[in-house]
């Protein structure tokens, strides 16, 4: 069952740049960052509220760390701007494959890391009125410090 949208991942030439950015126009500051050599992004995660399923909202901004990326190869096609939107969800397993019952493709066959230690998985844009669409479920708490 999604429960809140976790996060809404936006792309950016200029991380450091994009963050300043959100930081003075919005008072928004990093809550956690990292390089996901796997994904091939540097990512700044911007804490918007905290929700009633004890996660949280956040802004996700991504630059490329190579051009051959999924964000980088986005940012190539179509510049900056809304990459994807991500649900939360207590168990991305289950949903990912009652989704997938729905014909819905699912992009991993077994979900993967991402950020601050959580497991996701993609829905194809094709599938979902042009949206890639991500389902997260948040690592413990113990695990997303900064």
């Amino acid at each position: 069952m999604l429960t809140r949208i976790d996060h809404i991942g936006i792309a950016c030439f200029d991380l450091d740049k994009t963050i300043e950015f959100y930081r003075s126009t919005y008072g928004f500051q990093v809550y956690h960052s990292e390089v996901n050599e796997e994904q091939g992004v540097r990512e700044a995660m911007l804490k918007i509220n905290e929700t009633s399923d004890g996660g949280a909202t956040y802004l996700q901004l991504l630059e490329p760390t190579r051009e051959d990326s999924a964000v980088g190869k986005w940012l190539a096609k179509n510049g900056e701007g809304v990459h994807h939107i991500a649900f939360g969800t207590p168990d991305v397993d289950a949903d990912a494959e009652a989704i997938r019952g729905k014909g819905v493709r699912v992009l991993y066959d077994e979900p993967r890391i991402g950020s601050m230690g959580s497991r996701i998985t993609f829905l194809h844009p094709k599938d979902c009125h042009g949206v890639l669409t991500e389902l997260v479920t948040s690592a413990p708490a113990s695990t997303t410090e900064h």
